[in-house]
């Protein structure tokens, strides 16, 4: 089989998740699972690909990209051999899709702690990210399906475009740090606009350095984070 009827081929199997052509109803979620808007990963699809079930709190339920979304099975350790091999899968896969999609781009491949990372980067890319990452999240999930497809082990492989997700790493960050200044000064609670597994992940982290506890609220697509005061 050629590289790019592999590449359909996986991407035939990975049955309702799909990259749409224009970024829009690309109901994805953190870990590239279609729910909502790139919400918590949908059930019927957390088992396919590994993925955490939504929890209650904010260490659970924001499960995504930059936590462990997708935990080793209790026991599997991780090796270096074991990320690389899982970059290098990864990397053929996009590299297959950039062609059949007929996109430029370089792939960066590269190993953070236990996690494999793999970066396009290069030419124009805004059409591989989509409105607030839709299409990056999606891409993701047939990424990740696709390692999993060959070595048979769930990844926690990232997947990103452009330094989309360091950008918006920034950008969240200072939303979580300013609700938690705001929710310090005024002692009310803070409600913040919905968003995605991902971007909560990030506010809560940033809350939580601030020294204020937050938590999610609400059903996908239209999950939130809410930043509570002290005490």
């Amino acid at each position: 089989m050629s590289q790019r009827e592999n590449v359909v081929a996986v991407t035939n199997d990975a049955g309702s998740s799909h990259l749409p052509a224009d970024g829009s109803g690309a109901d994805t979620g953190a870990a590239g699972v279609p729910v909502g808007e790139a919400g918590e990963p949908a059930a019927e699809h957390a088992g396919q690909a590994g993925l955490e079930d939504d929890g209650e709190f904010a260490g659970q339920d924001d499960l995504d990209d930059e936590d462990a979304d997708l935990e080793a099975p209790a026991g599997t350790g991780r090796d270096l051999a074991d990320l690389e091999q899982e970059s290098e899968i990864a990397a053929d896969y996009i590299e297959g899709l950039l062609d059949v999609a007929d996109l430029d781009g370089d792939i960066d491949m590269d190993v953070e702690g236990d996690r494999a990372l793999v970066s396009v980067v290069g030419a124009t890319l805004q059409e591989l990210v989509g409105p607030r990452g839709e299409v990056l999240e999606a891409l993701q999930e047939l990424t990740r399906l696709a390692v999993h497809r060959q070595t048979g082990t769930r990844t926690r492989i990232m997947l990103d475009v452009g330094g989309y997700r360091a950008r918006r790493r920034m950008e969240l960050t200072a939303v979580g740090r300013d609700a938690a200044e705001d929710v310090s000064r005024t002692g009310i609670a803070r409600r913040l606009e919905s968003m995605t597994p991902f971007e909560r992940k990030i506010v809560h982290d940033a809350v939580a350095a601030a020294g204020l506890h937050s938590e999610s609220e609400g059903e996908e697509p239209n999950r939130r984070v809410v930043v509570l005061p002290a005490g």
